[in-house]
C-alpha cells in the first residue's frame, strides 16, 4: 500500500458564486479503502466528478500511476481505469445487464454491428468474478437497487479498474444488502483496487476504511489513519467543533392531544394501527424496511386512501382528509425522498418554499413577491441555508440544504403537527445536528412532531416516546427507561401482539 495509484495536487474548481475546491491534494493507494468525508457542500462530489471526467478542474494536476493525465470524460476515465459509482445509479433500465456494463463501449465489427456473443461472454465473466447471482441477459429495470449497484460494480471488473469511487453506496440498501456490498468492496481491495468511499454514515466509515480525508469548505482539513482516530476528532475536523450533545431532546412538557388514530388500516401495507401525539411531544416510529411506517403517515396525510379506521384532530373526529385538507388544518409532511417527493428541483428556494401555500402569498390571484422574498430570507437565515440567492435551482444545492428548504416550505405555514420521514437521510453530521436541534425547538414551541428514522440512535435520541412497527403493525410502545436499543431490536425482530410501554 506504499505506492500511489491516483493523486490529485492543488485541484481548484470554481462555480458561479462559490469556490467548490480550493487547492485540494488527495491520493489513493492500491488495495486501500480511503474515506472522503465532510459536510454537504464541502466539495466531496466535485472532487470525485473531477476524477471521473465530469468536471474539468480550473487549476491543478491529476496523476494516474505516476503520470500526469487529463480526463476527457466519464468514458475516458473508465478506459483509463477510474470508475465512479454514483448515488443515483447511471443505468438504462430497459437495456440488459450486459448492455449496461459496456454502455458506451459495446464491441462492434468493422461495419458497426454489435458483437452480441462477445458482449455476453465478457459480461458473464465480470458477473461471475463478483458472484452476482444473475445473468447478462436480465433487464436491469427488473433488478433490485442492490443488484443494480452490482451491475455498476461489474463495470469495474469489466474495464479492469484500478480506482473505484463509491458515492453514498448504502443510501438505498438494507442491512443484508450493505453486508454484501462490503464483502464485494473487500474483494476489490484484496485484488489491489484503490477505493474511495464517500458516506455520511460514520459507523460505515470506521468499519470499512483504512484512511480518512476530511474536506471543509472546499479545503482539505487533514488525512488520518482510521485506526488512529475517533468520531470526535473527525467531527471536529468536519465542522470545526465537537458534538458535545449529538442528540437534543425537547423538554417533556406536553399539552393537549393534536392527533389520534384509531384502527387505521390500508391493507396489505398496514393494519389496525392506533396511537396519539400531543402538543410538545416528539413521537418516534421505528421499524425495518417494509414495516409500513411511511405508508402509515402518507395515509394519515391523505396521499393514500385508508380501508378502515378513524382520525381525531384536536379531539374531534374528522373524515380522512385529502392532502389539501391536511395542509389547511395545520398538518405538514416532510417526505422520505426530498428529490422525488419534496422539491421541484429546477425551481429556486423561494418558489419551493411558497409552492404549497400560494394562497398565503397571493392577493387577488397575483403573487406578492415581497412577502415571498421576506419568508425566503427568514428561513434562509433561521435554518442557515447556503444558497447564492432565491432563484438558484435547488438541484445545485447540497443534500443538507435541500432538506432545509423542504422544512422551510412547511414551517412557513405555521403547522400544528409536523411529520418528518427520514429527516436526516443522506446529509452530513453537522446538518443532522442542526435538524435535531430544530426538532427539539419545534416541540418546545408546542408543535406535535412525528419522526420516522431508520437510525435507531436517532429515533431514541430525539423522541419522548417510540412506537415499534413490524409487518404493518405496531408491535410495541416504549418511553422513559424502556427506550433502549435492545428493546427496539427485540420488538421489530419478533412479530407479536402489541405490548404497552414498560
Amino acid at each position: 500500500m506504499s505506492d500511489v495509484v491516483l493523486k490529485v495536487k492543488d485541484i481548484t474548481k470554481t462555480f458561479p458564486g462559490v469556490k467548490a475546491l480550493d487547492r485540494v491534494s488527495f491520493d489513493i493507494r492500491p488495495g486501500e479503502v480511503h474515506a472522503l468525508v465532510g459536510e454537504n457542500g464541502a466539495g466531496k462530489s466535485t472532487l470525485m466528478k473531477a476524477l471521473a471526467g465530469l468536471h474539468r478542474p480550473d487549476e491543478g494536476q491529476i496523476f494516474y500511476q505516476g503520470e500526469a493525465i487529463e480526463v476527457a470524460g466519464p468514458l475516458d476515465a473508465r478506459r483509463k481505469g477510474i470508475l465512479l459509482i454514483h448515488q443515483e445509479l447511471s443505468l438504462s433500465p430497459e437495456l440488459s445487464v450486459a448492455e449496461n456494463i459496456y454502455l458506451g463501449a459495446w464491441p462492434t465489427n468493422r461495419f458497426g454491428v454489435l458483437k452480441k456473443r462477445e458482449l455476453r461472454r465478457d459480461a458473464t465473466a465480470a458477473l461471475e468474478a463478483l458472484g452476482c447471482g444473475f445473468g447478462p441477459d436480465v433487464r436491469v429495470g427488473s433488478l433490485s437497487v442492490a443488484k443494480q449497484q452490482m451491475v455498476e460494480i461489474a463495470r469495474a471488473e469489466a474495464f479492469r479498474a484500478n480506482v473505484v469511487i463509491f458515492d453514498e453506496p448504502t443510501a438505498s440498501l438494507t442491512d443484508s444488502e450493505k453486508d454484501q456490498l462490503f464483502h464485494t468492496i473487500r474483494g476489490l481491495k484484496a485484488r489491489g483496487v484503490g477505493i474511495v468511499y464517500i458516506s455520511h454514515k460514520m459507523d460505515e466509515i470506521f468499519d470499512i476504511t483504512d484512511r480518512i480525508t476530511v474536506l471543509r469548505d472546499g479545503q482539505v482539513q487533514g488525512t488520518v489513519d482510521t485506526r488512529d482516530t475517533d468520531l470526535n476528532q473527525i467531527t471536529r475536523m468536519m465542522i470545526g467543533r465537537t458534538l458535545d450533545t449529538y442528540f437534543v431532546k425537547a423538554k417533556a412538557e406536553f399539552g393537549a392531544e393534536v392527533l389520534r388514530v384509531e384502527g387505521l388500516s390500508n391493507r396489505p401495507l398496514f393494519e389496525d394501527v392506533s396511537f396519539s401525539v400531543r402538543e410538545g411531544e416528539v413521537l418516534g416510529l421505528y421499524g425495518l424496511v417494509g414495516a409500513g411506517r411511511s405508508e402509515l403517515v402518507e395515509t394519515i396525510f391523505g396521499v393514500r386512501r385508508a380501508d378502515a379506521g378513524k382520525l381525531f384532530w384536536k379531539e374531534g373526529e374528522i373524515e380522512l382528509p385529502t392532502p389539501r385538507q391536511s395542509i389547511d388544518m395545520g398538518m405538514a409532511l416532510v417526505p422520505e425522498s426530498r428529490k422525488e417527493q419534496g422539491l421541484v428541483l429546477m425551481m429556486g428556494g423561494r418558489e419551493n418554499t411558497s409552492l404549497p401555500h400560494l394562497r398565503l402569498f397571493s392577493e387577488v390571484s397575483v403573487m406578492n413577491r415581497a412577502k415571498e422574498m421576506a419568508v425566503f430570507e427568514k428561513y434562509r437565515s433561521a435554518l442557515s441555508i447556503k444558497t447564492t440567492g432565491p432563484d438558484q435551482a435547488v438541484s445545485q444545492l447540497s443534500g443538507g440544504n435541500q432538506q432545509k428548504f423542504v422544512l422551510a416550505k412547511w414551517l412557513c405555514a405555521d403547522p400544528k403537527l409536523i411529520i418528518l420521514d427520514e429527516p436526516t437521510r443522506g446529509i452530513d453530521v453537522g446538518s443532522k445536528s442542526a435538524i435535531h436541534e430544530l426538532i427539539a425547538e419545534l416541540a418546545e414551541q408546542g408543535l406535535a412532531v412525528i419522526v420516522i428514522s431508520s437510525e435507531m440512535p436517532e429515533v431514541l435520541g430525539v423522541s419522548h416516546r417510540v412506537l415499534a412497527m413490524s409487518e404493518g403493525s405496531v408491535v410495541a410502545e416504549f418511553e422513559g427507561a424502556a427506550m433502549t436499543e435492545e428493546h427496539l431490536i427485540d420488538a421489530v425482530s419478533h412479530a407479536r401482539e402489541p405490548v404497552a410501554a414498560e
